[in-house]
């Protein structure tokens, strides 16, 4: 995995930078400021980001947020020297996939990579599962509200408001809810005085 470093210590961030290249990642870094985190994540394909919560110029839980906030989103995993107990509160807060107390053997840093990236799939992949799952619900509200045009407009039941919406879809070739959505934007002229377009 790539693992982009941040860690204000630099004698610490060139130890932790060979002790990913022992275990087999790729690490980017090791980098102090946030500027420098930032850069690297826009300009370099990241997998996982390994954060000291203190960077010379921020907060790495803040910096956390900041990454997501700016679409930078990857696994995070912490690092710190402090034993503060509210900092696994806020690690939990911002998201962080894992958290690691100074000093830590090249066995926990690894599970820790591997754990983050791991909990960072399965999040990404639930949430697109949700996003699916609303388009899903407001395509078939659109064509539902579509058929009600045709209901009221044509004074046609539902099963041939419904039939008439797939045989336009079919012969035009187009996606039922490119049809609803046409026949909802013609619904002033659908239900007017005016005359009934084809749908």
């Amino acid at each position: 995995m790539r693992v982009l470093v941040a860690e204000d210590d630099p004698i610490i961030g060139l130890g932790i930078v060979r002790r990913l290249e022992g275990l087999g990642h790729e690490p980017l870094g090791p980098v102090g400021r946030a500027a420098d985190v930032l850069r690297l994540a826009r300009d370099e394909r990241v997998d996982v980001y390994l954060l000291d919560v203190d960077l010379e110029d921020a907060d790495g839980l803040e910096l956390a947020a900041l990454l997501h906030t700016e679409g930078l989103s990857r696994p995070v995993v912490v690092l710190t020297g402090l034993d503060a107990p509210e900092l696994v509160d806020r690690s939990i807060a911002s998201g962080v996939e894992a958290f690691l107390t100074k000093p830590v053997d090249d066995r926990q840093l690894d599970a820790a990579l591997r754990v983050a990236a791991a909990r960072h799939s399965e999040l990404t992949a639930l949430q697109a599962e949700v996003s699916d799952a609303r388009q899903a619900l407001a395509d078939r509200k659109l064509v539902d509200q579509a058929k009600g045009v045709l209901i009221r407009a044509l004074g046609i039941d539902e099963p041939t408001a419904f039939a008439r919406i797939q045989r336009t879809a079919r012969d035009r070739n187009l996606k039922l809810v490119d049809v609803a959505r046409s026949i909802v934007a013609q619904r002033a002229l659908l239900e007017g005085d005016g005359p009934v377009a084809d749908a």
